[in-house]
């Protein structure tokens, strides 16, 4: 009778962890808290075939300079926006700041360019949010 609770229990935790594995590797629940409450930044957890082409993100970067303006206007010097280019041929964007007031200005600013509250894109372009 020992025997079994012991592997029943076991089997649970298996499970259990085998579930949240999965979860995670779908959702990226664990990462977005710990970028979010820990590091202060903000990712997209996308695949490089699902990124733009380079020349795009490039394109639509050029094309908004006023919004990138107005990022840049949050703390001069220490706000940025810039081509990321984590796939070759594939890019993406990357906001840089300084601190967590920085960030809640630029994410302000980005829904209202956007129209998207929130979004997770810059004119369609996926960004990642650094706090550096």
């Amino acid at each position: 009778m020992r025997k079994t609770l012991i592997v029943v229990l076991l089997s649970s935790i298996a499970l259990f962890c085998l579930g949240a594995l999965l979860l995670e590797t779908q959702t990226y629940l664990v990462r977005r808290a710990i970028d979010d409450l820990v590091y202060d930044n903000r990712d997209h957890y996308l695949p490089c075939e699902k990124l733009p082409d380079e020349g795009e993100v490039r394109r639509v970067l050029a094309e908004q300079q006023d919004t990138v303006w107005l990022i840049e206007q949050v703390n001069p010097g220490r706000v940025g926006i810039e081509v990321g280019a984590p796939c070759p041929g594939k890019a993406d964007l990357l906001i840089w700041y300084a601190s967590h007031q920085d960030r809640l200005a630029i994410e302000a600013i980005l829904a209202a360019a956007t129209g998207a509250g929130t979004g997770d894109t810059f004119f369609g372009i996926p960004y990642r949010l650094q706090n550096q």
